[in-house]
């Protein structure tokens, strides 16, 4: 019983620290990265995750790989914004089992409470980071929304292991 008790356990923090994995969203309003393509070297990405600071990284991160993709040295972030929508992904719950048994002689009766609490202190939903970006060949600008695609791939790459 101990060793079912502490294997549960480990298996939900287990599931409490899995983040999503860095990567294109499957569908429209899932966590990952959209792209749109404006018009020449101009792009709109999106990056939908539940960590608003993850969610602006992998904004990043896509803008740097798409710079690169695009034969690009630097991109520069000409507008941008921030989306929260505040939409639960869990929610506490209380349950109640019973059971019984009986060995030879004996007989027990079993009755159990249960309450699930959502983890992570956080309101849940969602929060998606959009970037509109223009990408360029040669010397970065002189501007503070300028960045070197491939120093932010690099940096950013890092700090995800």
């Amino acid at each position: 019983m101990r060793i079912l008790i502490g294997l549960s356990a480990a298996l939900l923090l287990a599931a409490c620290t899995t983040t999503t994995p860095y990567g294109p969203a499957a569908k429209t309003g899932a966590d990952g990265y959209t792209t749109q393509q404006i018009e020449k070297n101009r792009f709109q990405i999106a990056y939908t995750d539940s960590d608003p600071q993850r969610a602006r990284d992998y904004a990043l991160l896509r803008a740097a790989e798409l710079t690169l993709l695009e034969g690009g040295d630097w991109f520069e972030i000409v507008s941008g914004y921030t989306d929260m929508a505040q939409e639960p992904r869990s929610r506490s719950s209380v349950s109640i089992g019973g059971g019984t048994g009986s060995y030879g002689r004996s007989s027990s009766v079993g009755v159990g409470v249960g309450i699930g609490l959502p983890l992570g202190g956080s309101s849940g939903g969602t929060v998606t980071e959009v970037l509109e970006i223009v990408t360029g060949v040669g010397e970065k600008p002189d501007s503070p929304n300028a960045y070197d695609a491939r120093s932010v791939e690099i940096n950013l790459r890092s700090a995800m292991q």
